[in-house]
Formats: structure tokens, sequence, C-alpha cells
């Protein structure tokens, strides 16, 4: 008779081999004054933890991530989330906020601060349950700290954010608290648009230990990045596009060495 196994599989590392929350998208398209932006036949997400995305400027992809996240509609197509244990929901017929009450949530590229909020009240905001936003009262803000203040104070603590009762001051601050704002949220799918523009090496490298970090705990990330390094250290499957459709997809090896990735993106410098 076999014995029966006493190994214990670490969490992180089952939520890494669990089914994870996909992104599926079928013939979707987006034209803007006639001109076809995005063109994506077939394209899934989120079959490993952490995906990029890349290709030269006007491919396509910021535009792709916004119509994920219903701040663009599509000319026609379909967006699905797939999560286990929930009934997939076609994203591209609901509106930005229902989308964002589904798990699914994105950085942005261009940060726009909210006017007048300290780097903490901006942190709560974000982790506000709907029952206590109208309006915001100083008990149910403090009920609110209480309940995320660990994951905060952490999060604050990793990043090296201190005095948070003040306004984010440099754009690489407002950078960085946008991106904790996301990671509160522990959202199914986290969409990060240039996460690391503008921000020295130290930061850059606390940024991808964050992400891992999320993504070990069952998140699929999805990296927009010109920061090709990020790509290829962090990412363990690559889309490129060009000109709005998907043109390849493969292990981070095999994408930067293609031939077509090399002569359109990359230049020979980077093989």
């Amino acid at each position: 008779m076999v014995p029966e196994s006493t190994t214990t599989v670490r969490p992180e590392l089952a939520a890494r081999t669990a089914p994870r929350p996909r992104l599926t998208l079928a013939n979707v398209v987006k034209s803007f004054a006639g001109r076809t932006v995005v063109d994506v036949e077939d394209l899934s997400l989120g079959n490993h933890p952490i995906e990029g995305l890349i290709g030269p400027n006007g491919a396509g992809k910021t535009t792709l991530m916004r119509l994920i996240m219903g701040s663009l509609k599509a000319d026609s197509g379909q967006i699905r989330l797939e999560r286990a244990g929930h009934r997939d929901v076609v994203l591209s017929r609901l509106h930005a906020h229902k989308i964002a009450q589904c798990g699914v949530v994105k950085t942005n590229q261009v940060i726009t601060d909210f006017d007048g909020l300290t780097i903490l009240d901006s942190l709560l905001l974000s982790v506000t349950p709907e029952r206590r936003e109208f309006p915001l009262h100083l008990m149910g803000e403090r009920a609110t700290y209480e309940e995320h203040r660990a994951e905060i104070e952490r999060q604050l603590d990793h990043f090296g954010l201190e005095n948070t009762r003040r306004l984010a001051l440099s754009a690489g601050e407002k950078k960085l608290v946008d991106i904790i704002r996301c990671l509160l949220l522990k959202p199914a799918v986290l969409l990060l648009d240039e996460p690391t523009a503008g921000l020295p090496g130290e930061v850059t490298q606390k940024v991808m230990d964050a992400v891992d970090d999320l993504a070990g705990n069952g998140t699929t990330v999805v990296i927009i990045e010109h920061d090709l390094d990020v790509i290829w250290n962090l990412c363990t499957q690559v889309t490129f596009m060009a000109e709005g459709r998907v043109m390849l997809r493969g292990e981070p090896s095999e994408i930067r060495e293609h031939s077509t990735v090399v002569e359109s993106y990359l230049g020979q410098g980077h093989v």
C-alpha cells in the first residue's frame, strides 16, 4: 500500500499553478477617424501569472487596455473575464465602474492625482466599500483604516513612503500611490501601463517585487513596459503587437530573438 503523501504545498506556489483569472478577446476592433488602431482576432491573457505586452509606439497596446477597462468601447467583438468558481462576465457589455467591481483594475499611464487628498486619504479611498462612500464620514474612515491598516503600512514601508498625511509631491510619488492603490485592491486582473517609467532603478525593483508577490497570490498581471529588462525578467509570456494586431506570442527568450521583433522594434543591440 502506497502511503499518503504528507507534503504540503506553499500557498503562493499553489496559487501560481491554480486556474487563473483570464481575459479572452475575440474579434475586437477599434478605429478612430477611419484608422484601425486595434484589430485582435483571438487573444487570451492569464494563462501565465505575469504577461508582457510590447510593441512600437502606436501598436495599440494602451488602447487595448482601455478597451478591456471600458474607458473606450470597441466597435465590434467581445471581451470576456473567466474566473474559476464564477460565471463568465462579458466585460465589453459593462460600464467601466462595473468592470472594476468585477476585479479588473488598471494603473494609469499618465498620472492624475486627486486634488487635495493626502497620500493616506487617497489610499483609503481606493479600499473604501460602497456602503461607506456616501458620505465617507469620520467613523467610516476610521473603520476602513483599521481593516486595511496592516496592508497599507506594509506597502508604504516596502516603497519607503513616509509622512503620508501630505500630498504626493513628485511625479514618481504620484505613480507609486497609483500603483499601491491597485495593489491594495488585490484584483483578479491587474493591468499595468508603463508602471516603472521615470522611476529610479531601486524603486523599479520594488515595483517588480510587489507585482511578483501579487501574482504569486493569484492575480493575473499584464504589463505594458518599454523598459524591456522588466519584461524579460518578470514575465513568463510576452505578446508582441504592431499596427493594432497581435503578431507574436511566446516566452521572453523566443520573442526577444525573433527576427520580426528584432527588425521592427528591438534592433540588433538587444539580442
